[in-house]
């Protein structure tokens, strides 16, 4: 991105304001994320973000970043913790790519709270506030179902599955259950609530970020990601504790299809772990856990 792109959307967002300086923020797996620093016509300075579709998501959604920009206005309006958003492009123009401009929070990922244990409490209730939406009342029917994507994930079986990910009995067991009986209304889902979406400063939650996967469906299916997350980034003892706070927040779920979302979530990673860029004490801790997690998961559905 040249630096005269990056002037016309500052301006396209503030009519007159001068570009101080843009700086790549690290993190993104799915998107290019850029701070925009700008000085508005009355001398303030502002921090914009800057958010540009990968090619992946937009194959999926052609209009992500409108959805995404609606999506942000409707959980501001319901009050949810997230980030101001002030435009969207989708014709590929200033920034030759679809992006949306955000306000920049002023907080960071916690990927090592010193309270891990308050982390998964205040993370749980926040999930189930997200939960609590009206999305009819805040006009966010547009989102896509998630059972159209789970039966899309089932129906495209890979030639050579990953199977040091489990993903042939995954699969087995997933399509012989298929579809899910679904006992919880359908909720807004974030869809990859994890720590590295959670802003903190000063032991607050201040916002969550990285909407792109939102969708309407079953609470089950965000709680079994999260708890697939938590484990990977802090252990069993840590999934347990937002489990049990989530369930405890919203005691009328029903938790019978918990191990096929489970299984779901387990999913997602195969084939494409290796990808993520990680170190490789770090690459065997995530699949011992998964291993583990896949093993639990099993042995409740053959309990029952």
């Amino acid at each position: 991105m040249t630096q005269e792109r990056w002037e016309q959307i500052a301006r396209f967002v503030e009519p007159g304001a001068r570009l101080l300086r843009s700086v790549e923020l690290k993190g993104g797996v799915s998107a290019q994320v850029t701070m925009l620093e700008i000085e508005k016509t009355d001398g303030r300075t502002k921090k914009l973000v800057v958010r540009q579709h990968g090619a992946a998501d937009r194959r999926k959604n052609p209009h992500i970043a409108r959805d995404e920009f609606r999506l942000l206005l409707g959980l501001r309006n319901a009050g949810l913790p997230v980030p101001q958003p002030y435009a969207y492009d989708e014709t590929e123009g200033s920034a030759g790519t679809p992006y949306i401009v955000t306000e920049f929070v002023d907080g960071k990922v916690e990927m090592a709270p010193q309270d891990v244990s308050d982390a998964m409490l205040l993370s749980a209730d926040t999930l189930f506030d997200i939960h609590q939406v009206d999305w009819k009342r805040h006009s966010l029917d547009f989102l896509p179902r998630q059972r159209d994507w789970c039966s899309a994930k089932l129906d495209k079986r890979p030639v050579q599955p990953d199977e040091s990910l489990c993903e042939s009995q995954i699969r087995d067991v997933l399509e012989s259950a298929w579809p899910l009986p679904q006992h919880n209304q359908d909720v807004l889902l974030h869809g990859d609530y994890w720590p590295g979406n959670i802003m903190w400063k000063d032991g607050r939650m201040i916002a969550v970020i990285d909407w792109e996967d939102a969708a309407i469906g079953d609470p089950l299916s965000d709680l079994a990601n999260s708890r697939l997350e938590m484990l990977w980034a802090y252990g069993a003892d840590a999934m347990e504790r937002f489990t049990h706070q989530y369930l405890q927040r919203n005691p009328h779920t029903d938790v019978s299809a918990l191990p096929y979302w489970d299984l779901f979530a387990a999913l997602k990673p195969a084939s494409s772990l290796s990808d993520w860029g990680l170190d490789p004490g770090t690459e065997q801790t995530m699949r011992q856990r998964h291993r583990w997690f896949t093993d639990q998961a099993f042995a409740q559905i053959d309990a029952n």
